[in-house]
């Protein structure tokens, strides 16, 4: 029987349990002794990395403050809702032009209107790899560099009731290998960048919760052993070992590879546990939790601060790198045999790498996007969709500069113009 450890033993249980006993459970959970139990992780500063005057307290809106993104592209998986809208809203904030996707193109197309900015929504079904492609060749075809990939969407199941997607279990399915075929297809468009930026929300779960050799490479439908926590924690310590290898293979490159903790939040990621389970884990973040404004800093901060412009292959948590001792997070040698795995289940799905054509960028968004002078005012919300791969553009214009760009651009946006 395999020996758990004491994250094991801290993680919140996905088994049916009636109320006097969650209650039990709960008391217990919350109890200070418990509380500093779970916090007992051999955790330090990484080396060679420059420290932030950021902590857990800190927003996505003070990280980024005083920072002007005019002019660059971030792409937001899981942008409807959580951490994933906060990071959308805060960099269209700033000046960035936002494309974020969501399983369902009506929910991002609602959450781009809330947004004070530029934004486009694209639909992202992880789990369906040629969803993927059609995702990453919408947002290819707008002909612009990716300056920052944030591959922030995640699935966590409850009633640890094992689930397969094309014989893989669908957390490794869903918040790896579909972020992995994503990553590949767009990662032309990060070399164009003048420093391209990747970064993976993992979770402390990857360092938590997994069992004692990281990922079973060999068992990748958790044949042998199952729950919700183990196969939720081996899919974020896929993000990050993905993250790591990353790293590697671009170094000399421009672009940089980090993941992340965002620390305990309060979001839909819990939305498939029963009624009784989400209450307790509402409890617990609200003792120990994150605001989602405070949840969104680390990715925001990873993504755009100008002293990470060289950091790579590190594991962030509350806006600075750590090195966790113990753990598989900086384990080479499992982050090249996921790599090799994971193209060997994706082969069809994944291209191979060529020198960008600059040729392509010539009639691309950027360039005509912010050359207008309107674009650039943050008042109004406009949102698109790319007409090839994603759904029918509206005729309406509410300006001439917004007709201007969109007879210019190989994307058509379906433009609409909300008062902020």
């Amino acid at each position: 029987m395999q020996r758990k450890t004491r994250s094991q033993r801290c993680s919140v249980m996905t088994m049916a349990v009636s109320r006097r006993q969650f209650l039990k459970l709960a008391g217990a959970a919350l109890s200070p002794a418990s509380l500093a139990a779970c916090g007992g992780v051999d955790k330090s500063r990484a080396d060679g990395v420059p420290w932030a005057a950021f902590g857990p307290d800190s927003t996505a809106e003070e990280v980024t403050k005083g920072l002007d993104l005019t002019g660059k592209l971030a792409v937001v998986t899981g942008c409807t809702s959580g951490i994933g809208f906060e990071t959308m809203r805060v960099l269209a904030k700033r000046g960035a032009y936002v494309v974020g996707t969501s399983r369902s193109l009506e929910r991002a197309e609602a959450a781009g209107l809330r947004v004070r900015g530029l934004t486009t929504p694209v639909e992202l079904e992880l789990s369906d790899l040629d969803s993927v492609v059609r995702c990453a060749e919408a947002i290819r075809s707008l002909n612009t560099p990716i300056d920052m990939l944030i591959c922030n969407a995640g699935y966590r199941g409850g009633g640890n009731s094992r689930e397969l997607v094309n014989g893989v279990e669908r957390h490794f399915a869903v918040n790896h290998l579909g972020h992995f075929v994503f990553v590949n297809r767009l990662l032309e468009r990060l070399f164009l960048a003048q420093q391209g930026r990747i970064v993976m929300v993992s979770s402390r779960a990857a360092y938590r919760d997994v069992g004692e050799n990281g990922i079973d490479l060999d068992d990748l439908g958790m044949k042998r052993a199952y729950s919700d926590a183990l196969a939720y924690a081996q899919s974020k310590l896929a993000n990050a070992l993905f993250s790591l290898r990353l790293s590697e293979l671009l170094r000399g490159t421009r672009i940089t590879s980090n993941a992340l903790h965002p620390g305990l939040i309060n979001t839909e990621i819990d939305r498939n546990l029963n009624a009784i389970m989400r209450f307790g884990f509402g409890l617990l973040t609200a003792v120990r939790g994150k605001t989602t404004e405070q949840g969104a800093a680390t990715s925001c901060y990873v993504a755009t601060h100008p002293q990470l412009g060289a950091t790579s292959g590190q594991f962030f948590e509350d806006c600075n790198a750590v090195t966790i001792a113990e753990s598989h997070l900086h384990n080479q040698v499992l982050a090249e045999e996921l790599m090799r795995v994971s193209e060997e289940l994706t082969a069809p799905y994944l291209v191979e790498q060529e020198r960008p054509d600059w040729s392509e960028f010539e009639n691309g968004v950027r360039g005509h996007l912010w050359s207008c002078p309107a674009a650039r005012i943050r008042q109004p919300v406009f949102t698109g969709r790319s007409t090839d791969s994603v759904a029918t553009t509206s005729k309406r214009s509410h300006s001439t500069t917004v007709s201007d760009i969109a007879s210019n651009s190989s994307v058509q946006p379906g433009l609409r113009h909300t008062p902020a």
